[in-house]
């Protein structure tokens, strides 16, 4: 029975090493699931896109720089600046949008542009902001930042926020306070 007791407690001890050295490798495992991933990064240089529909020019977007984001939620940023003009059925330039800083969500389709935000149209209303949201699935544009609109009859005014379909026109404000210059011909 000696033997037994021995062999017992020879087992036991095995056990004992064998447990200890799994609570490490669950510590180095814990350890190594614990570290992020690194985010892939592309960077280009010079970039334009054509965004078109039916083999028809839609926009076009310039930007001396994009770091493309390949995570779970992939992104595009825009941190030197973004210009993206949008034309008619005839290829025609009828608005156009830029602003120091952009990211386009791509599950999103949505572009936000940050910091001296300008978005004007062909007949050369526009306004200012620091920040217009481009829902590019809805086709529609749209801030619940401050704005500064100018129109091109030399109306000016300040509002809350606004939206308006891609084309730029019509412009529709929330809290809209200002001058605005009314023709005789079309007074109240």
């Amino acid at each position: 029975m000696g033997s037994l007791n021995v062999r017992s407690v020879v087992i036991f001890l095995n056990i004992l090493v064998l447990l200890s050295s799994c609570e490490n490798d669950i510590k180095e495992v814990e350890k190594v699931s614990s570290a992020k991933a690194p985010i892939l990064v592309d960077k280009s240089f010079g970039v334009e896109v054509i965004y078109s529909d039916s083999a028809v020019v839609k926009a076009k977007l310039l930007t001396p720089e994009v770091l493309n984001y390949k995570t779970i939620n992939p992104y595009l940023e825009m941190t030197k600046g973004v210009t993206i003009i949008f034309y008619d059925e005839d290829h025609r330039e009828n608005g156009r949008v830029t602003s120091d800083y952009a990211i386009r969500k791509e599950n999103q389709m949505i572009v936000e542009f940050r910091k001296n935000v300008v978005v004007s149209n062909i007949k050369g209303d526009g306004l200012r902001s620091d920040e217009v949201i481009w829902d590019e699935a809805k086709g529609r544009f749209f801030s619940n930042k401050t704005v500064e609109v100018s129109f091109a009859n030399g109306s000016k005014f300040n509002a809350d926020g606004f939206w308006s379909d891609q084309d730029l026109y019509p412009f529709n404000f929330y809290q809209a306070r200002g001058n605005i210059n009314v023709p005789e011909n079309e007074g109240f």
